[in-house]
């Protein structure tokens, strides 16, 4: 007769790969709430952001200072990231590779609006086609992989406007429209421009780049200093209505937050 005792996994109906210690994911919580809390926190501020006893959370701060993901100032008491924290960090965004992520998001977007979607980054002469996902509707053309598009007719180009700073952006667009200096008419248009993406949060345009088709742009954020991306929704402008165009819009800032977030983006960041 065997003596073996079933195991965690079993004896909680849980299957292995849904196994889980808590211990681990708590301690996680308290993390996140110094991270939420931008900067250093008492003991009873970490409780109140945890709903945990201070009694508890002093266990796992304990614990966590350590391993030096937490640190306690010795002249406040207060508590913050530890130097372990930071050099995971660090790392992380090393081995980061931010076009790849995004890129396994676009197929989703694809298939969820049933348009071709597109990923561009900022080069030297503006905003850089890198992927290309082709949707169910055909499209009089389409750019190629590694065009480079331009900032005041293109969605994507909108958006890269709207949260790249001027000093970036203008250079590039005094290039594109081949003028020393911008005219006023000019600046109006970009200031319009601006205006319209931070305010939806997706820049449109309709037969900007190429007649007939309908593009959706919004960014995506990084947790550095680097660069946003931009994700564009690409379709044919005929049949397209301002319905399809806020439905698509509210599906793709859904998308680019969450792929914002895989990059370890937090929305309380502030972009230019």
């Amino acid at each position: 007769m065997s003596d073996q005792r079933p195991s965690d996994s079993e004896a909680s109906g849980e299957s292995p790969a849904r196994q889980g210690i808590q211990s681990v994911e708590l301690a996680m919580t308290v993390l996140h709430a110094l991270e939420e809390g931008r900067g250093p926190m008492s003991l009873t501020q970490i409780a109140a952001a945890t709903g945990m006893q201070p009694s508890k959370v002093h266990r796992y701060l304990v614990s966590l200072a350590r391993v030096g993901l937490v640190a306690q100032s010795p002249s406040s008491g207060r508590y913050d990231m530890g130097p372990a924290m930071r050099r995971l960090g660090v790392e992380s965004l090393r081995r980061m590779d931010e076009v790849a992520l995004v890129s396994e998001h676009l197929p989703g977007l694809r298939d969820r609006t049933s348009h071709a979607v597109n990923l561009a980054v900022w080069g030297d002469h503006g905003p850089v086609v890198v992927r290309w996902e082709y949707g169910a509707h055909a499209l009089p053309i389409t750019v190629r992989v590694g065009a480079t598009m331009p900032l005041l007719t293109s969605a994507m180009g909108g958006a890269f406007l709207a949260h790249l700073p001027e000093q970036l952006t203008e250079p590039v667009l005094r290039g594109q429209l081949e003028a020393e200096t911008l005219d006023a008419a000019t600046r109006e248009r970009v200031d319009r421009i601006k205006s319209e993406v931070l305010r939806e949060g997706v820049a449109t345009t309709v037969g900007g780049v190429i007649p007939g088709v309908t593009s959706l742009a919004a960014p995506v954020f990084t947790a550095g200093e680097s660069f946003p991306l931009v994700v564009t929704l690409v379709m044919p402008a005929r049949g397209v209505t301002e319905q399809d165009v806020a439905h698509l819009s509210a599906e793709l800032l859904t998308s680019t937050r969450a792929m914002s977030e895989v990059l370890g983006h937090s929305m309380d960041q502030r972009r230019p």
